[in-house]
């Protein structure tokens, strides 16, 4: 049975997700402060953690952050904080995904089996994508568009590469840059917007209104696929 840590201090809010997830036949941990969600992300190794940032001793992203040190469980962030920068501290630190409350949980759970599906993938492997006409494969870097091949430079295979590591997930500016750049290209954001431009003139139908390759204003972007 497929186990979800919810670090929540609400007690409402922790009833109200405990039996929505387990409804969906999902097993709920729940921990009420961010000290006692460390213990148990360690003694229950659960294969998904649902952080609030707002808990009462620790802040949710150092929750992240030491999750994230030790393990490579998908991370979803509930949190009432709908500021541009606090999703992208949670998700610099290591969370997956961010929903803002008040949140719909029909929202909140097609989130978790995305942030799952990732988990798999990143243990077995993804080898290709197809993002509607166009195919992807991953393992001998070619691509093909209604059967024609589609010429990527280096950089934008390596900037598709990484956000298919983060297949529905929201990859922040940094991160990008980080991964495909380097560190020493952190702030260059304006290599992003050029590069994904690039990408979405070459891969989807309609550019100017991306359906794959789509834009997290202020935060970064998020790659998705037809069985995503």
């Amino acid at each position: 049975m497929t186990t979800v840590l919810i670090v929540e201090d609400e007690p409402d809010i922790r009833q109200f997700l405990r039996s929505s997830l387990g409804a969906e036949g999902y097993r709920v941990v729940e921990s009420a402060t961010g000290e006692r969600a460390t213990i148990d992300a360690g003694t229950h190794k659960p294969d998904l953690a649902i952080v609030d940032l707002g808990l009462p001793d620790l802040d949710g992203v150092e929750v992240i952050r030491r999750i994230r040190s030790w393990s490579p469980m998908p991370i979803i962030v509930l949190s009432a904080r709908a500021l541009e920068q606090s999703k992208v501290q949670a998700l610099d630190a290591g969370a997956d995904d961010y929903v803002t409350k008040p949140f719909g949980v029909g929202e909140l759970l097609a989130r978790v089996r995305v942030a799952l599906r990732h988990g798999s993938r990143s243990a077995t492997g993804r080898p290709a994508l197809k993002l509607g006409s166009v195919t992807v494969d991953l393992e001998k870097h070619a691509v093909r568009k209604s059967g024609a091949e589609v010429h990527l430079t280096a950089l934008e295979f390596r900037l598709l590469t990484c956000l298919a590591q983060h297949l529905g997930m929201v990859v922040t500016h940094r991160q990008l840059l980080r991964e495909v750049w380097g560190p020493s290209h952190v702030e260059h954001t304006h290599y992003l917007r050029i590069y994904m431009k690039q990408l979405r003139d070459k891969l989807e139908e309609d550019p100017v209104r991306p359906r794959y390759l789509v834009t997290e204003t202020g935060i970064g972007y998020r790659l998705l696929a037809d069985d995503a």
